[in-house]
């Protein structure tokens, strides 16, 4: 669903009182969020210093309250602690009474589905799972950036236009994923973003190590280019020693690696033998090639003598 598709008046959720359970660096976001689209923010629970100052500085005036009171104030609460917390959170909301009938329970964890929300739901809840596809700061930069942020939704299907309609209030492109595809979506997600953080500050590390003095500079335009590819073409974007079959190349890059970062050269192999797989199945990857590129991955030391290659 596009936002330029706005929801049937019918199905936009009325004005609600907006609570938030978990004043980490997503909730007091997305309720500044709903804050903008009419919403309004009545509380508030953080437990961390961190948290409450978060808090108090992306959502002025709003009380700071245990969550139990977070629950008894508003239609609509967010759940935005970590995923391992989520269900002992719910159950022991739900045993304490202090979920109400008809209330919006909406949890942003990727993992979960609705069902996480079933104890909730057995007190008259009604479960909404909207994980947005953002890494979050924690300042006020996050409102702007949900502008196009893709969402993922997964809810009762009589729920389902409700739970889109929200997302779209707060700028965002719903996104619907089955209850029984959510730890494949939040795996796919965290394949993507998380381990990319890793391996740019990887990146950044071994050319300060190897005397480039602006290595953030120096990537800026290379991995802005690898991703923008990436999106448009897939494997067909691939490029690099691994792809071009330079096993003498590879072999130099694991000497090396040994040599000056140890502990990157288990995560440089696999990424290069899943490159190398890629590339053989489409066609990159001349089969005369492989066999001394796979052998130098198999091995992990040197193998053929090749001329050194270069980024491209």
């Amino acid at each position: 669903m596009s936002t330029s598709q706005q929801p049937d008046p019918k199905d936009r959720p009325a004005r609600l009182t907006v609570g938030v359970v978990g004043a980490g660096r997503v909730g007091p976001a997305l309720a500044a969020s709903l804050q903008l689209a009419g919403h309004r923010p009545v509380a508030v629970s953080g437990v961390s210093d961190t948290s409450r100052r978060r808090a108090e500085r992306m959502l002025p005036d709003v009380p700071l309250v245990p969550p139990a009171e977070v629950l008894a104030r508003a239609e609509l609460v967010l759940l935005t602690v970590p995923d391992d917390a989520l269900p002992g959170l719910v159950e022991g909301l739900a045993e304490t009474g202090a979920v109400r009938p008809g209330q919006l329970l909406v949890h942003t964890s990727g993992r979960y589905g609705a069902k996480v929300l079933d104890p909730a739901l057995r007190a008259g809840a009604l479960p909404l799972a909207l994980h947005p596809a953002m890494t979050f700061t924690g300042t006020p930069v996050d409102v702007q950036r949900l502008a196009g942020c893709s969402f993922g939704v997964t809810a009762p299907e009589e729920l389902r236009l409700a739970a889109e309609a929200l997302v779209i209030e707060m700028g965002g492109e719903p996104e619907w994923i089955a209850e029984e595809m959510r730890p494949l979506y939040h795996a796919a997600l965290a394949l993507g973003a998380n381990h990319l953080v890793t391996l740019v500050a990887q990146s950044m590390e071994l050319l300060r190590e190897a005397g480039v003095a602006a290595p953030d500079r120096m990537l800026g335009p290379l991995l802005g280019a690898a991703l923008d590819n990436a999106l448009r073409s897939g494997d067909a974007a691939l490029t690099g020693p691994v792809a071009r079959g330079d096993a003498g190349t590879v072999a130099a890059h694991v000497t090396e690696l040994r040599r000056h970062a140890p502990q990157t050269v288990a995560g440089y192999l696999a990424m290069a033998r899943a490159t190398a797989d890629r590339a053989l199945a489409h066609g990159l990857l001349k089969p005369e090639l492989a066999e001394d590129l796979l052998g130098v991955l198999a091995n992990g030391t040197d193998g053929t003598n090749g001329a050194e290659g270069d980024a491209r």
